[in-house]
C-alpha cells in the first residue's frame, strides 16, 4: 500500500479561498437500476478500457488524503456492482483515524445486504441509501425495474452491522411529494436520517425534469406542519442544510441547488471512474488525474490537482426551465453522486 505522509503546508485551496476537504469518488458509471431522473433507459456505459483500475483510484485518493482531504465518499453509478470494490474500501479504510476522518458510501441498497458487514468491518460508520419511495409499484416505476424489498433488506442489514443510515430521497412532483412526511416518520421510527434533494439538470433523459421539479422551500413548509424542526448547524461536509427532528435522533437534510444555492462554502471535488477530476458538478472543466499519475507520478498528480483547483468556479449554473438543455451533457452516474 502507498505510504502517505500528511503535510500541513500542502492543503488544497481553490481560487476563491475555499479549502478542499471532501472527495467523492465514482468507482463505476454502471448501475443495476435505471432511475428516470438520473439515467436514460438505454444507457451507453464507458468502455472498460477507459475505466481506471481500483489501484489507480486508490493512489489518487490517498494523495488527496495526504494533502488534507479528510472525508471520502465512494459512489457511482452503483459502487457495489464493481467487482472487488471491497478491496478499495478496505484499503482506504486503513486511513480512517490517520488523516481521514470519514469513509462513507452512497448506494442504491440493492446489494447492501450482501456487503453491509464488510463495509462496517472496513471502517465505515455511516452510509447513504438512495430510496425515493417505499411503495413497491412506484419504486419499480421510478427505477424502471427495481424491487424495493431488496433495498429495505439492505437497510436492515446495514443497521444490524452498526452503520448509521441516511436515506436520500429526490423530491419529485406528482410522484412522491405526498410521501415525504411519511418517509420522515418512518426514518424517525427506524432511527435513520433523511436528506431531501431537488432534481438536478444533469444529462439527457427521456422526461422533462420541469414536470417533476419540487422546490424544497415548499416541502419544508409542508413538513413543519407535521413535525417540529430545530436548526442543526453541525454539517457532515456536504451541501445539505440540517434540522433536528424534535423528540428523535433523526436529522433532516435539504439539498437545494436551485432554490438555495450552496456553492459559497463548497469544499468538494469529484473523481470519476475514468480518473478525471471535476471541481464542480455543474461544469465541464476537468483534469485527467490518471494520465497525470501515469506520466508524472506524484509530482505530476500534484500539479494536475493544483491546476484543476484554479478553474473551480464560484458556483454552478443549474436552472430548471421547460425545454432547457441540461447544465452538462454527462449523466450524474458518470461524475458520481
Amino acid at each position: 500500500m502507498t505510504t502517505i505522509t500528511n503535510r500541513a503546508d500542502s492543503s488544497l485551496v481553490d481560487g476563491f479561498g475555499r479549502t478542499i476537504r471532501y472527495l467523492r469518488v465514482s468507482v463505476t458509471d454502471r448501475c443495476d437500476l435505471r432511475c428516470r431522473y438520473c439515467m436514460a433507459e438505454n444507457m451507453t456505459f464507458l468502455p472498460r478500457a477507459q475505466i481506471a483500475t481500483l489501484d489507480e483510484l486508490a493512489v489518487i485518493t490517498e494523495r488527496f488524503i495526504a494533502r488534507g482531504v479528510d472525508k471520502v465518499r465512494l459512489s457511482g453509478g452503483e459502487p457495489l456492482v464493481r467487482r472487488d470494490v471491497i478491496d478499495l474500501v478496505q484499503r482506504l479504510g486503513r486511513h480512517v483515524g490517520e488523516g481521514l476522518k470519514e469513509l462513507t458510501m452512497t448506494t442504491n441498497g440493492t446489494r447492501l445486504a450482501q456487503y453491509a458487514d464488510l463495509l462496517a468491518g472496513a471502517g465505515m460508520r455511516r452510509i447513504n441509501v438512495s430510496m425515493d419511495t417505499r411503495d413497491p409499484d412506484k419504486f419499480r416505476f421510478i427505477t424502471r425495474h427495481g424491487d424495493v424489498a431488496q433495498v429495505l433488506d439492505g437497510i436492515e442489514a446495514a443497521t444490524a452491522a452498526g452503520l448509521r443510515v441516511k436515506i436520500n430521497m429526490v423530491a419529485l412532483k406528482d410522484f412522491n411529494e405526498d410521501e415525504i412526511g411519511d418517509m420522515l416518520a418512518w426514518c424517525v421510527d427506524q432511527g435513520h436520517d433523511l436528506t431531501l434533494i431537488e432534481t438536478m439538470p444533469l444529462g439527457e433523459v427521456e422526461e422533462d425534469r420541469t414536470d417533476r421539479f419540487v422546490p424544497l422551500t415548499a416541502v419544508k413548509e409542508m413538513i413543519e406542519a407535521r413535525f417540529t424542526l430545530s436548526r442543526d448547524l453541525n454539517g457532515t461536509g456536504g451541501p445539505a442544510r440540517y434540522w433536528q427532528v424534535d423528540g428523535s435522533d433523526t436529522r433532516l437534510g435539504l439539498i437545494s441547488p436551485l432554490t438555495a444555492n450552496f456553492c459559497d462554502g463548497c469544499n468538494r471535488v469529484r473523481l470519476t471512474t475514468e480518473g478525471k477530476l471535476y471541481t464542480c458538478l455543474g461544469h465541464d472543466d476537468q483534469r485527467d488525474l490518471r494520465a497525470a499519475l501515469r506520466e508524472g507520478g506524484t509530482a505530476g498528480l500534484d500539479a494536475a490537482i493544483e491546476s484543476a483547483l484554479t478553474t473551480k468556479p464560484r458556483r454552478h449554473d443549474f436552472r430548471i426551465e421547460r425545454d432547457a438543455a441540461p447544465a452538462v451533457a454527462r449523466h450524474m452516474s458518470v461524475t458520481g453522486g
